[in-house]
């Protein structure tokens, strides 16, 4: 049932994909997948381009997919590890639910993170006090490349884990 499932969501990903978004099967193992969400316009996030990775359970679609960022980002409902807290991922996770609705609703956690259900208090204090301050909107944008889709650049990675391990710091 679950390779099935999958491969049909495979399909119409590659007919109908969402706005901003990519998926696809590492390899050639259909229960692991790379997703890339481009940063939403008029967002802290707008310009990044951020990796995730999806593993699909053996009884998806009645178990949710587990998904992680794997590009580091300084939000107040996704950890250092790359956790998502999302309900849909969790306890309003339905087999009705599909991977594109899943992406466009971390697409929408981007743009309109949840203070009140944090997964990193302190940065949930922080945008909920003072997110236009420069210092929030650097870190948001610090931690992710500002490269076009394609491009890579050591430097900015670099760049990345020093503000990611400098913010790091100022929590302990």
């Amino acid at each position: 049932m679950a390779l099935k499932r999958i491969n049909k969501e495979l399909q119409d990903l590659g007919r109908d994909p969402p706005s901003q978004c990519s998926a696809g099967p590492v390899d050639d193992d259909l229960f692991t997948w790379q997703a890339t969400i481009m940063g939403p316009s008029d967002s802290a996030y707008e310009g990044g381009v951020f990796f995730l990775k999806i593993v699909f359970p053996t009884d998806y679609p009645f178990k949710p997919p587990k998904v992680s960022f794997n590009t580091k980002i300084y939000h107040p409902n996704i950890n250092g590890n790359g956790s998502i807290c999302l309900d849909i991922l969790r306890s309003q996770w339905s087999p009705a639910l599909t991977i594109s609705k899943v992406l466009l609703s971390i697409c929408s956690l981007l743009t309109d993170p949840n203070p009140d259900d944090p997964l990193c208090p302190d940065i949930a204090r922080q945008y909920k006090s003072d997110r236009k301050s420069p210092i929030f909107v650097m870190r948001s944008r610090g931690l992710h490349c500002l490269l076009p889709v394609g491009k890579c650049n050591h430097v900015c990675e670099l760049i990345g884990e020093v503000v990611w391990r400098s913010t790091e710091l100022e929590r302990q």
